[in-house]
């Protein structure tokens, strides 16, 4: 299965006209925010501007497009019962009929956009690991799978960076700052090694360790011993732990992707109400 960034490319490629449409311009709120790209073809289309009417009136003037041969439009729309939505703003729109180097510009974007993606460590190619692979490999993250087994490596079908490693604690002490790490080997021991090899980096954004609360203990006691003390407090485990008794990997991975994405993207909330539009006023 491709991921979102093969798709996205795959789609910009293809030899057929595409109109991109733009969110350049928000007052006040909005579902997307400004610079938000969608393109829109005949029949399908990638990315999103926030659903809703919205979304279909930007569909249906872009396939008007499309079909009449107009270059470009602008829609200035407001968020409210006019056009049956409730978020109370209002949004601007640019729909421009693609050109070549319209395409290719926007292939660099998506491509710059992912190497600057956090990173994802999965460290170990199991059931549960393949399973949190598959669902990260549609996320805005670079997922990596690490693991000292080929044959492990080679079940999995997500479109991941796979790494067979024979010291896989490398990869973790040259990740890059803000990457998150989940911890799920086929050996205990390998789990308390690298969990604290990932927390004593000092600036992962997650770290989750496969286990339970009598695992846990287990490995604050290793770390009081062979780490110096090593706190490990900023560590989850159990990870994926929502209540659910279901055991099977899939919703393991379902629970644990959920808790990796939250930590990634934390910070990143968009500004509602007055406070977005007097920010984007000052910006223009």
């Amino acid at each position: 299965m491709a991921s979102s960034t093969t798709i996205a490319l795959e789609f910009l490629a293809a030899d057929r006209p595409i109109v991109r449409v733009k969110l350049t311009r928000v007052r006040g709120s909005s579902p997307r925010e400004a610079g938000t790209e969608m393109f829109v073809s005949s029949a399908s289309l990638l990315g999103t501007i926030g659903g809703g009417h919205l979304e279909h009136i930007a569909i249906t003037q872009a396939r008007m497009m499309l079909s009449e041969g107009t270059l470009s439009t602008h829609l200035d729309l407001p968020l409210g019962p006019e056009i049956g939505q409730c978020c109370g703003g209002r949004v601007e729109l640019q729909l421009t009929r693609m050109s070549h180097n319209d395409r290719t510009s926007a292939q660099q974007r998506i491509q710059d956009q992912q190497v600057d993606q956090p990173h994802v460590f999965i460290m170990g190619a199991g059931h549960v690991g393949r399973a949190i692979a598959n669902l990260l490999q549609h996320a805005p993250v670079q997922c990596v799978l690490v693991d000292m087994r080929e044959e492990e490596l080679a079940n999995c079908s997500a479109d991941v960076d796979k790494r067979l490693r024979a010291i896989p604690e490398v990869d973790i002490f040259n990740a890059r700052p803000g990457s998150a790490f989940v911890v799920l080997t086929h050996d205990h021991g390998l789990d308390f090694l690298l969990t604290s090899a990932a927390l004593e980096l000092g600036h992962a954004a997650y770290v989750g360790m496969i286990g339970s609360a009598t695992k846990r203990a287990k490995l604050s006691s290793w770390c009081r011993t062979h780490c110096n003390g090593l706190s490990i407090d900023n560590l989850t485990c159990p990870i994926g732990a929502t209540g659910s008794r279901d055991k099977r990997p899939e919703l393991i991975a379902t629970f644990v992707a959920a808790e990796v994405l939250t930590a990634l993207t934390e910070g990143n909330q968009a500004i509602d109400g007055r406070e977005d539009a007097a920010l984007l006023e000052a910006a223009q």
